[in-house]
């Protein structure tokens, strides 16, 4: 027997991409429906090789389906979460409303997947932060051997981070770059994204931080272990798909990078591609559409006792949002929601 599952968002990228990896995965499903605003009703969405009519998301009714996977912001989240949940419909949301509440879960099935069992309070459960998710898969296996004491990190993350128009507007830049006459000038970012980088994501905070550095460090702990220290630089690049990560890692005990490849070859979710040559790493173009996690460039810090720098890079729709949704799916059905 299946399950009965709800889409909601369906028409954005993180939503079709939930859709595609359901069906790429062969999830156990009975029944699917794709949710949307008014606007999108009616529209036709792909589903492995079915095709779904987008409903109504403001006049569903969750009652009697298992499970929701949202993937709308936190305004539509506040209004329809809720009533999915009291409905007996677990979400598992993308948005960021839920995160840092003590009675929902954050889940990234890598690294703690028996937290799910907390989703009983409040019938949701968190996905976490696209930048947060690729970080802890790696660190993880680490942390297990030689526990982790700091995290200094610098994120270059692509522009579908910021949905749609985030692409579109680094498209539109790029080609206006070519021709002086077509000036498009930043809307979606603070400033121009086309061949620049913009050391800004999410709003300031008061002690200078972003919101998105913010969350970084808030995360890690809740889903790795909350006396890690992390420190965030988080920049946008223009890149389409695809974040990546310059990780220095600052152990209790000593790891010597050898150990530490091997440790992360044998780690759920993670691919290594480490060769010291021209090309021996994974770069952004190359993570589309994948699974995993790469990891690359692992080398001893010799600026301190116990150290390691690695690359890490990652598909931000795939495991930084859509994949990691749907693995909690998955945990979600084994553990907690079992059928036949």
């Amino acid at each position: 027997m299946g399950y009965r599952v709800a889409v909601v968002g369906a028409t954005g990228n993180v939503g079709r991409e939930m859709l595609n990896i359901l069906a790429e995965r062969e999830f156990p499903v009975d029944e699917i429906v794709a949710l949307a605003s008014r606007k999108s009703m009616g529209t036709e969405i792909s589903f492995g090789d079915k095709t779904l009519k987008c409903k109504d998301l403001d006049t569903f009714d969750f009652t009697g389906w298992d499970m929701a996977l949202f993937a709308v912001g936190s305004e539509a989240t506040k209004i329809y979460a809720p009533k999915a949940a009291s409905s007996g419909c677990v979400v598992i949301d993308n948005s960021s409303l839920y995160r840092y509440d003590p009675d929902v879960p954050l889940i990234v099935p890598e690294v703690n997947a028996e937290a799910v069992l907390g989703y009983q309070k409040k019938m949701i459960i968190a996905n976490p932060n696209c930048s947060t998710a690729q970080m802890v898969v790696a660190l993880k296996p680490l942390h297990d051997r030689a526990k982790i004491k700091r995290v200094v990190v610098s994120t270059y993350q692509s522009v579908s981070g910021a949905g749609k128009e985030g692409i579109d507007e680094l498209w539109d830049q790029t080609k206006s770059i070519y021709n002086p006459t077509d000036d498009k000038p930043a809307k979606k970012f603070t400033k121009q994204i086309a061949f620049n980088v913009i050391p800004h994501i999410d709003v300031f905070l008061d002690d200078g931080s972003t919101k998105e550095e913010w969350k970084m460090v808030a995360e890690t702990k809740k889903i790795l272990d909350k006396s890690i220290k992390v420190t965030a630089t988080c920049v946008r690049v223009p890149v389409f798909v695809g974040h990546s990560e310059a990780i220095n890692i600052e152990f209790e005990n000593f790891l010597d990078e050898h150990e530490a490849r091997d440790i992360l070859r044998e780690a759920p979710g993670v691919m290594v591609i480490d060769k010291r040559e021209d090309g021996g790493y994974i770069t952004p173009v190359e993570c589309v559409g994948d699974y995993a996690t790469f990891i690359s460039r692992i080398r001893q810090d010799s600026t301190i006792e116990n150290g390691i720098n690695l690359w890490c890079v990652s598909d931000n729709l795939r495991k930084g949002a859509a994949l990691n949704a749907v693995q909690i799916a998955e945990v979600l059905g084994q553990r907690c929601l079992k059928k036949g």
